[in-house]
């Protein structure tokens, strides 16, 4: 069963008004808001809140000619129809995130260096979930506070709801009672609902397709394009308070059942994952099928990828790696690789033999690592092209094995004025941040943003062996990332990762049979389903 799909049909009807019955002794929703702006406005007044806090408040309502129309701060009124998706029920009313919380911030920018094994909970990306707002508390980091360290509106409290605001946006976290002393980074969003507002009902709805398609519309694929000017933005349905707190408790009901499915099928989902990773590994050592005596050796592929390279670098269309590396085996079977002048043994390095028509080469050693780029996001005469432009996000789901396009594309200007390159058709594409390991094939020309460290073979052929050998080999990628806040490879250690090479022939059977056994796994996968 799709459980995801199933949660997100669940919270479709109940952003609709259509999970529970409606009851009208209930005090309507416009009263509430109109409670909450007084209770704001007066906080302003107390000193509670800066009047920042409340400049964007708006309010959205119904005229006689029956079209929405939100009057800003400024007192302008702007009709907004064609926001509107949905009609709701008698007694709900449409408002803007921002106009039902206290405040809503970001956390503290620099306060890595601070990194210790004691003091406050420092709460980032990694402590907040996809598809519930439970905290997660497997990978928790302190600081000892600065001396000038933000203050209160950094600091959490009871019903925060924590917000991610870079990569994958819109994971969520909710603080719990009696909560330690705990602050955020600046890559996590805090949101505070007024005690007016029923704080049960909101974090569910920020779970739904109808909300994150609103966090991807305005998100541009570069890291920190989401401000917090956005989560105030979004556009939310209101229940009365009383419809808000039997939504919440029937999600709740709701919620524990499906993750009763997901639990159950836990195991079975664990059984295929293992059973793909150990194709996968079977294939890296030459042990999914039987060699061919009378295949050309890998060695004789790579000394013709060095001629090319080295005709390539006589020409002047690729510079000499003062690094290169020539990786064999000595007479005592052992593995090393030759760099300059210098000799070292790698066997630490490379966890397994290969059969004798098989070499271990680097990245560097049989293709082109490139990074990609994004054009300036403010500038549309660098977006909207015909240039296919992929960002993590755009895998986020995805699992054939090619691509061709992704949600935006960009300008042959936005090429020229940014880091973004085009990659040839059948250059390996791989994620190196938030995370590491998205990977397909380019159906055609492409480019990416810069969470890519893609691979350009300098024999296309091999690009199909190369999808499943990467595939096998994340798990060592993962390890050798580095950075604080989110994992990433770089170009450079990217370049250096080990890989069995087989002869070109034998890539071509292990892609043949791994394709064929992951069809089965597959069909497998779905009948469970």
């Amino acid at each position: 069963m799709d459980t995801k799909a199933l949660r997100q049909k669940v919270l479709d009807l109940a952003i609709r008004g259509k999970l529970v019955p409606q009851d009208p002794n209930d005090e309507p929703a416009s009263i509430l808001l109109e409670r909450i702006r007084q209770q704001k406005q007066q906080m302003v007044k107390d000193g509670k809140l800066k009047p920042k806090d409340i400049k964007n408040d708006t309010i959205i309502f119904v005229s006689e000619d029956n079209l929405h129309y939100e009057k800003l701060a400024d007192g302008s009124i702007k009709c907004i129809e064609d926001e509107i998706p949905f009609d709701l029920p008698e007694g709900w009313a449409w408002s803007r995130m921002g106009s039902i919380c206290e405040y809503i911030t970001s956390g503290s920018r620099g306060w890595a260096q601070y990194y210790s094994d004691t003091g406050r909970l420092f709460l980032r990306m990694g402590n907040l979930s996809r598809d519930s707002f439970e905290l997660r508390m497997d990978n928790l980091q302190r600081v000892d506070l600065p001396d000038n360290a933000e203050g209160t509106r950094t600091r959490v409290a009871e019903n925060d709801l924590l917000f991610s605001i870079t990569a994958e946006i819109g994971m969520l976290g909710l603080i719990p009672a009696n909560f330690e002393e705990a602050y955020i980074n600046q890559h996590v969003g805090l949101i505070r609902f007024l005690k007016e507002a029923q704080t049960k009902y909101f974090p569910y709805i920020l779970m739904s397709a109808f909300c994150r398609d609103q966090y991807y519309t305005v998100q541009r694929g570069m890291k920190n394009s989401f401000r917090l000017d956005n989560i105030q933005n979004i556009l939310t349905p209101v229940p009365p308070l009383g419809e808000q707190i039997r939504i919440a408790e029937k999600l709740s009901s709701i919620w524990l059942h499906i993750q009763q499915i997901d639990d159950e099928s836990e195991t079975a989902t664990d059984i295929i994952s293992k059973a793909k990773s150990k194709i996968l590994d079977l294939a890296i050592r030459g042990q999914l099928i039987p060699q061919d005596p009378n295949d050309e050796p890998a060695s004789v592929l790579l000394e013709r990828i060095r001629a090319e390279k080295e005709a390539l670098i006589k020409a002047g269309k690729i510079k000499r790696d003062k690094k290169e590396s020539v990786i064999f085996r000595g007479e005592d079977n052992s593995y090393y690789e030759k760099i300059g002048d210098e000799i070292r043994c790698i066997d630490s390095k490379l966890p397994f033999d290969l059969p004798d028509s098989w070499i271990f080469v680097r990245l560097k050693h049989i293709g082109e690592i490139v990074g990609g780029g994004t054009p300036k996001t403010n500038i549309t005469e660098y977006w909207d092209g015909n240039i296919p432009w992929l960002t993590p996000a755009d895998f986020r789901g995805y699992e054939d094995m090619y691509v061709s396009a992704g949600a935006r594309a960009i300008t042959e200007i936005g090429l020229k004025f940014s880091s973004a390159q085009i990659l040839p058709a059948n250059s390996v594409l791989y994620s190196s941040r938030a995370p590491i390991g998205y990977i397909a094939i380019a159906a055609n020309p492409i480019s990416t943003n810069q969470g890519f460290k893609s691979v350009v073979p300098y024999d296309f052929a091999m690009s199909p062996y190369l999808y499943y050998s990467l595939k096998a080999r994340t798990d060592d990628i993962v390890q050798r990332a580095t950075g604080t806040t989110f994992k990433e490879i770089s170009g450079s250690e990217m370049a250096e990762t080990i890989i069995p090479l087989p002869p070109i022939k034998e890539q071509k059977r292990v892609f043949e049979k791994v394709s064929q056994l992951f069809e089965i796994i597959t069909a497998i996968e779905k009948s469970l389903n």
